[in-house]
């Protein structure tokens, strides 16, 4: 994640207040957008548990400023026609995937360095610890809304402070990934991420399976 820009910080910031009208609590929407976009953010995903609002605005606001992309993962396809509906043209911005978030953040999205959380989500928890082992190189900011009620996260090496904005905001950064070699992640090395569910205790567990270069081959 690239240093702070408060120029980007604030165009955002005033591009989500003329949106307000449309927001249901502006004030949230507000301080997600400047603080994306402050951030410098590229890949911003937020993960609803329901249908999207203002969250998926307000980071469409910061894009605008940062040229960064903006997908919003949602469970299901009612979901997904119920969000395109609500936001209108607004929709156009914004890059819509139906599927579990966990799973997506492990494995298509694991260079995202901003993303929102709904903690109305039973495993909110878990999706956190999955950005967590997807290591990105410059680091990312994760926010857990809908947080009151919810309890803290738990993030190895990193401080989360419970912000009491609308429904309560979980903030929280996760470092920067050591690079091994001069790269992020090995060279001519690829891996994928599983999720497995102990089907006695309930218990999540992550593991990265890592598959070998192939061999090359000529004619």
């Amino acid at each position: 994640m690239a240093c702070w820009s408060a120029e980007n910080a604030t165009k955002a910031y005033l591009s989500t207040l003329k949106m307000g009208h449309r927001a249901k609590e502006p004030d949230v929407a507000e301080f997600i957008s400047a603080l994306a976009a402050g951030n410098n953010a590229q890949l911003m995903v937020v993960a609803c548990a329901s249908v999207t609002s203002s969250t998926a605005l307000a980071l469409a606001a910061a894009a605008h400023q940062t040229g960064g992309r903006v997908v919003c993962i949602l469970r299901g396809l009612e979901e997904l026609h119920s969000s395109k509906m609500l936001l209108g043209l607004d929709a156009c911005h914004i890059e819509f995937v139906v599927g579990e978030a966990q799973t997506l953040l492990l494995n298509d999205y694991m260079e995202a360095d901003f993303v929102l959380i709904d903690c109305n989500l039973e495993n909110h928890e878990a999706i956190l610890r999955a950005v967590q082992a997807g290591g990105k190189p410059n680091g990312a900011v994760v926010i857990g809304y809908n947080a009151f009620g919810k309890g803290t996260w738990r993030v190895n090496g990193s401080k989360t402070q419970l912000l009491p904005i609308g429904e309560g905001l979980l903030v929280t950064r996760i470092g920067a990934k050591a690079k091994v070699n001069g790269s992020s992640g090995g060279v001519g090395k690829r891996s994928h991420w599983v999720v497995k569910v102990d089907k006695c205790t309930g218990e999540e567990h992550v593991f990265r399976v890592r598959f070998p270069q192939g061999k090359r081959i000529e004619a």
